[in-house]
């Protein structure tokens, strides 16, 4: 298993949500679920450009995080569905209150990711 090279500083309330919440797809995944987008497959067809290993990877965390909880179903087909714990669903209101920043500055952000793209394919 992947070991971190610096190991993660739990020193302060940032650093232990940033070690929580660490990663690409975390964040949607977390919205996903909270939205009843729970089965693997369904999360797959929301967030397609991740790769269904990445998302694997990325739910476990989640998952030994306390953020959500897989459920298997014995039954044939397996099922799996995840839902999110009490302590994930207090990470919701920080979500929401982001994408609420996101959208306040959304044309400020785009024209300075955008220029920020056209510098980087600029040639030195």
């Amino acid at each position: 298993m992947y070991k971190k090279k610096i190991p993660v500083s739990l020193d302060c309330g940032l650093n232990l949500f940033t070690a929580v919440t660490n990663g690409k797809w975390k964040i949607s995944l977390i919205w996903c679920i909270y939205n009843d987008i729970k089965r693997p497959g369904e999360i797959q067809r929301k967030i397609p450009k991740a790769s269904r290993r990445v998302l694997d990877t990325q739910l476990q965390q989640l998952t030994d995080h306390g953020i959500i909880v897989k459920n298997s179903y014995d039954q044939l087909p397996p099922k799996v569905e995840y839902e999110l714990t009490p302590l994930g669903r207090t990470l919701i209101p920080l979500i929401t209150h982001l994408a609420q920043w996101g959208e306040d500055h959304r044309q400020t952000l785009e024209d300075l990711i955008e220029a920020a793209e056209k510098k980087q394919d600029a040639p030195a």
